[in-house]
């Protein structure tokens, strides 16, 4: 039997993610664990006027990790913009895939309350 090639191992060290969450607890926490994954935060936004001029300047993002609901607003305006920029984006909500308009259900969903491995596991999903 012939040996197979190793692949190399996939992670997420490196990639540069945009982050909209209005929560500053949850925005902080998930800073910390995108870090500790060798993550570059090169956004965060806890308004949806912060997010669009955020991508107003230009900002070099390969994912998103966006909050449904921003203050009371609906993050999809923001999701929109990325969408049309071919950011591939997972939703965080605690209200699971139920949380998410019907244009939105094929997006990938971060389920709230979440941990560092299923950040790591949602951004491997989004850059397969």
């Amino acid at each position: 039997m012939q040996a197979q090639p190793h692949e190399p191992a996939r992670d997420v060290t490196g990639l540069k993610v945009f982050v909209v969450e209005d929560e500053s607890l949850v925005a902080m926490q998930l800073e910390d664990m995108l870090f500790d994954l060798g993550c570059d935060v090169v956004g965060l936004a806890m308004r949806l006027k912060r997010a669009h001029e955020m991508l107003d300047s230009g900002l070099a993002i390969d994912v998103a990790i966006l909050d449904v609901n921003i203050g009371g607003e609906k993050i999809y305006p923001v999701a929109v913009r990325l969408r049309d920029l071919g950011v591939p984006m997972v939703f965080a909500t605690g209200y699971g895939r139920e949380g998410l308009e019907d244009d939105w259900q094929a997006c990938p969903v971060l389920q709230k309350p979440y941990s560092a491995s299923q950040i790591e596991h949602s951004l491997l999903g989004l850059i397969d």
